[in-house]
């Protein structure tokens, strides 16, 4: 199932932007091959649903506010294929040896980063991080129109220093209508974490030059959008590899995985 992907690029008419969003949703709307769902998961896709909408106004509205300064209007940029991601330092998960690593930048309050977090990364996580083929790094994109985005991120990486930093991230991405400032403690309770002094690490904002840092590599990089990815040989510092943008399902992460072990025994 092909999933949409919200992209933030130069300005574009308004209802142009809007057009290509709805048509980039329908998939995600009317899924092809399925013939039902249980009421669970119908539910779960509504409150999705409701999301995109909300994000749809939102871009509607810094568009029309860019229209109003009287920015030019310009072509959306093609997407890159090929990127590089700095990795020195950064939460990751699996062999630390794997030939093959994953760069995926995303944003606690982005729809479509949720989708993927329910969809497609636990059949990778069992497939290929767990049984070591793939190692998984966390870099940060928080978007502009999403207020809570950048607090959040800070929040995984405070929980970060008490070893919880992947604990941390799934329950932000469980709960993205619940992270303001003062619920973030809340979380941080729920995963085991000395709430002290993750109140501490917040107030310090010691991390939010490294999160601003993330942000402003995948823009020069012109990853702009959330999910975005890298795929690529194995290093210790920077990998450079092939681009996936969105909540794509497996196949495309195979292909993409299949390819840099391919170079990888060159």
């Amino acid at each position: 199932m092909r999933h949409a992907y919200l992209h933030l690029p130069v300005p574009l008419h308004w209802r142009s932007l809007l057009a290509a969003a709805i048509i980039g949703l329908l998939p995600l709307v009317f899924p092809a091959g399925v013939a039902a769902e249980t009421a669970g998961a119908a539910a779960s896709d509504s409150e999705l649903l409701d999301t995109i909408l909300e994000e749809l106004k939102a871009i509607r509205q810094i568009v029309e506010k860019i229209e109003k300064q009287g920015t030019a209007r310009g072509q959306r940029p093609s997407r890159p294929t090929q990127a590089t991601a700095t990795i020195t330092g950064k939460p990751m998960m699996g062999d630390p040896s794997a030939p093959v690593t994953v760069v995926e930048y995303a944003d606690y309050q982005c729809p479509f980063c949720l989708r993927f977090i329910k969809t497609t990364f636990p059949e990778l996580k069992r497939d290929y991080i767990d049984t070591g083929k793939v190692r998984w790094v966390a870099l940060n994109l928080p978007l502009a129109f999403h207020k809570e985005a950048r607090k959040a991120a800070q929040a995984a990486h405070c929980a970060g220093e008490q070893d919880k930093f992947w604990e941390m991230r799934e329950e932000l991405f469980r709960n993205p209508k619940q992270l303001a400032e003062d619920q973030l403690p809340v979380h941080a309770a729920s995963v085991g974490l000395d709430v002290e002094a993750f109140k501490a690490c917040l107030a310090s904002e010691r991390h939010l030059a490294e999160i601003d840092q993330d942000a402003k590599n995948a823009n020069a990089s012109r990853l702009t959008g959330t999910p975005s990815f890298v795929v690529g040989k194995s290093t210790d510092d920077k990998i450079d590899g092939e681009v996936i943008i969105g909540a794509q399902p497996l196949n495309v992460f195979k292909a993409a995985i299949d390819k840099a072990v391919g170079e990888n025994a060159k």
